[in-house]
């Protein structure tokens, strides 16, 4: 018997955690320097990951007893343009060298996105290792982080607010109120459950701190998530609801001007910072973040949410999709007066071509339909861009989750 006949797929449950974290620590090379780095000892590593198999769904190929490749989904929910969607959260994908290049992984993610259809996840994302490999197989960019550099004497003079900032726990209910309050408005961003909270503070250093602003009123309009070392101020997440809320956080930050001698930290959104500051020459660099992929397109567009134009428009198109046979074919998109999309299957000849890819992120509003025609992404006919352009919300999606 060859070694690939000797393997089974199947569901890596608790009684597999220690496989699990051995595989995970060997693909992604995290050693116990690593994890002392950050203040993390084995016992504690092992324990923060255990959820992953009490709360994700997560299946892998097992050689025997031996756990040899494997993969996690975690249930999410995405907010996109104000619309609550069931996300597939993509994560600890892995296999072990001697077991690579047998097509082990392609038929694990063929797997999991088909769990994902039956879950109602019709869209997932992930935090690639490798743009190009996911790229291959249906995902896509859609969202970018902006990392920035503020030196002290570059910092905004003090602005007069009506309100007023308080020093908390990270672990304060305000700062999970804003965050609500934010995400709802915030399209493509994630909607925190407990489980993706304690993602987010996963790999966090014990020093961080949230500043809240507060309004006259004293309801909380914003956070600053931020520690302090060797005389720099790093910002990890930024959130304010107004302009009001953002300057007073910057009002904060401006504060420690005696105490350090920059500032660093991450922007989520297409807001570049130098245009804001009175002295805007500051290192600015710009990345992709996360990658999404539509799960299933039928059940994603009936989902979906559509500008209301007031007439119905359609439009034919020829979709590919390189892992999944239910995306792939000849459908019509038709599109009600207020914005209730569904795709069907079609024979009309396809006005528009293109891949699950470029569908992905141009309904996330990443990439508008008119750039992605320019540059061969979407072929087709004129008038058909151009109602796919009046059909999709304008809005920068935000992302700044990680797990």
């Amino acid at each position: 018997m060859s070694r690939l006949d000797r393997l089974k797929m199947g569901k890596v449950e608790t009684k597999h955690f220690q496989q699990f974290n051995e595989l995970l620590r060997y693909v992604f090379q995290v050693t116990k320097k690593d994890l002392q780095m950050v203040g993390w000892e084995e016992r504690e590593i092992a324990l923060a990951k255990k959820p992953v198999l009490d709360q994700a769904d997560v299946i892998g190929w097992f050689d025997g007893e031996k756990l040899v490749s494997q993969l996690a989904v975690y249930p999410f929910q995405v907010n996109i343009f104000g619309r609550t969607f069931e996300m597939g959260g993509l994560t600890g994908v892995g296999t072990y060298p001697e077991y690579a290049n047998m097509g082990l992984m392609y038929k694990l993610l063929r797997q999991g996105l088909a769990d994902m259809q039956a879950r109602k996840q019709s869209i997932s994302y992930l935090f690639p290792y490798s743009i190009p490999y996911y790229r291959r197989r249906g995902w896509e960019i859609i969202s970018d982080k902006m990392t920035f550099e503020v030196r002290d004497v570059q910092l905004p003079k003090i602005r007069k607010v009506p309100g007023y900032v308080e020093r908390l726990n990270i672990e304060h209910s305000d700062v999970r109120t804003v965050y609500k309050l934010f995400s709802s408005k915030m399209h493509a961003a994630m909607i925190r459950n407990e489980l993706a909270w304690d993602e987010y503070w996963r790999w966090d250093v014990d020093e961080l701190t949230a500043a809240v602003y507060y309004d006259h009123t004293h309801k909380p309009h914003g956070y600053l998530l931020y520690w302090i070392s060797e005389d720099v101020l790093h910002i990890k997440e930024m959130v304010y609801m107004d302009e009001e809320a953002r300057i007073g956080l910057w009002n904060f930050i401006g504060a420690h001007f005696s105490m350090v001698s920059k500032v660093v930290g991450n922007i989520f959104m297409n807001e570049p910072l130098a245009f804001w500051l009175e002295d805007g020459d500051i290192k600015e660099t710009i990345s992709p973040y996360f990658l999404a992929r539509i799960v299933d397109a039928k059940q994603f567009i009936e989902q979906y949410p559509f500008r209301a134009t007031g007439i119905e428009r359609k439009v034919t198109l020829l979709l590919e999709d390189p892992m999944l046979e239910w995306n792939q074919g000849i459908f019509t998109l038709l599109v009600s007066g207020n914005g209730q999309g569904k795709l069907i299957q079609s024979e009309d000849n396809p006005a528009v071509s293109l891949d699950i890819q470029t569908l992905t992120t141009m309904l996330l509003s990443y990439k508008r339909p008119s750039y992605l025609a320019a540059i061969s992404r979407l072929k087709g006919d004129e008038a058909a861009v151009d109602i796919l352009e009046n059909l999709i919300e304008r809005q920068t999606p935000y992302f700044s989750d990680y797990y």
